[in-house]
């Protein structure tokens, strides 16, 4: 079983993480860390939870832990994540991974360094599904990947104009506008959601973008409600990407991606509790994964679970890396970037 801190004790980690570790049977001990000690009071007190640290490093020796969950605000990822890895702790990073280019691979370098796993909260990769789709990939059945349309939307019109999220008026926190709707602090779609459906296509079409070009549009925040990108890959591959914030509440999220190849297409999209992923070759000859009712709707638990499973020593690999995290960081900070100067990044690599 696992030891396993968290650092960052707002709303997702109160509401998804703590709660998911409580109930694994791979946890033996949970930690808290925060610099707000009122916080630490009020959370330790409504979990049970005892072991309470204001310094990441500090926290991992003492309670030997096997594992950190960064959840801090989007720009506040990096230092605790690199110090949980140089104290010894793998580390699953709450996305967007970083919110610079340097900073993601920053991370990504220090797990390698410190022999430890560096897991991102990209939920969509750790799923049978994704797993499935990836393999088709890697087994050559699409032949080389040769172009993708890659496209999000999402139910966070208020989230991402500064205004409560609807959905969470009875949580014991909510998501603060500073997060999500603040410019200065790496608000809007791209990094909050887009993190997302950019990580799946990473996993699965094993890609990396090489520049982009990024047109977007601002919530009454100053922070992007739509974006719309075209890129290029290091394998010379095309890539359209489209994201969007005001999805209507009871129809939710949906991620709709296409990956085309030298020998055929794979097909997925999700919304509303229709869900399909498909292999259509040139040959003429199909495969078809079914999904379970529900399968494909978004489940923040699935990252814990994983990451505590990873802690506790079972072998379960890791679908969304610090490599993929890496990838994700460098095409969005791009992408924010382009639409800014209005004008195409290069990708440094």
């Amino acid at each position: 079983m696992a030891k396993i801190g968290v650092v960052g004790i707002g709303w997702w980690a109160c509401f998804n993480h703590i709660p998911t570790l409580q109930v694994s049977d791979d946890v033996e001990k949970i930690a808290i860390c925060d610099l707000d000690p009122g916080r630490l009071a009020q959370v330790g007190d409504q979990f049970g939870i005892s072991a309470r640290y204001s310094d990441v490093a500090e926290m991992v020796k003492a309670e030997g832990l096997d594992g950190v969950i960064i959840s801090t605000p989007h720009i506040a990822h990096t230092r605790p994540a690199i110090a949980a890895l140089q104290a010894g702790a793998h580390v699953l990073v709450e996305k967007p991974m970083a919110t610079t280019a340097a900073d993601g691979r920053a991370i990504a370098a220090a797990g390698v360094a410190a022999g430890r796993e560096v897991l991102i909260s990209t939920g969509l990769n750790y799923t049978k599904f994704s797993a499935q789709a990836a393999a088709w990939v890697k087994q050559g059945k699409i032949g080389q990947v040769r172009h993708a349309a890659c496209q999000m939307g999402s139910a966070l019109d208020d989230l991402m104009a500064g205004e409560p999220m609807l959905e969470t008026a009875g949580h014991l926190f909510r998501p603060p506008a500073s997060t999500w709707a603040d410019p200065a602090k790496a608000g809007g779609y791209a990094w909050g959601q887009m993190s997302h459906s950019l990580a799946w296509l990473c996993y699965v079409a094993d890609v990396q973008f090489q520049s982009i070009y990024c047109l977007d549009t601002k919530s009454k925040t100053g922070v992007d409600y739509y974006d719309a990108a075209v890129g290029r890959c290091t394998n010379g591959a095309s890539v359209a990407l489209s994201g969007a914030s005001t999805v209507p509440k009871q129809r939710g999220m949906h991620t709709d991606v296409r990956i085309y190849g030298t020998e055929g297409v794979i097909w997925f999209d999700c919304e509303s509790g229709r869900a399909r992923l498909e292999l259509s070759r040139l040959d003429g000859s199909n495969e078809v994964y079914e999904m379970a009712p529900g399968e494909a709707n978004y489940d923040g638990t699935l990252p814990v679970t994983h990451f505590a499973a990873l802690c506790a020593g079972k072998p379960v690999g890791n679908p969304a890396n610090g490599e993929n995290g890496a990838r994700v960081t460098e095409a969005i900070a791009a992408m924010y970037a382009s639409a800014a100067t209005g004008a195409p990044v290069l990708i440094e690599g």
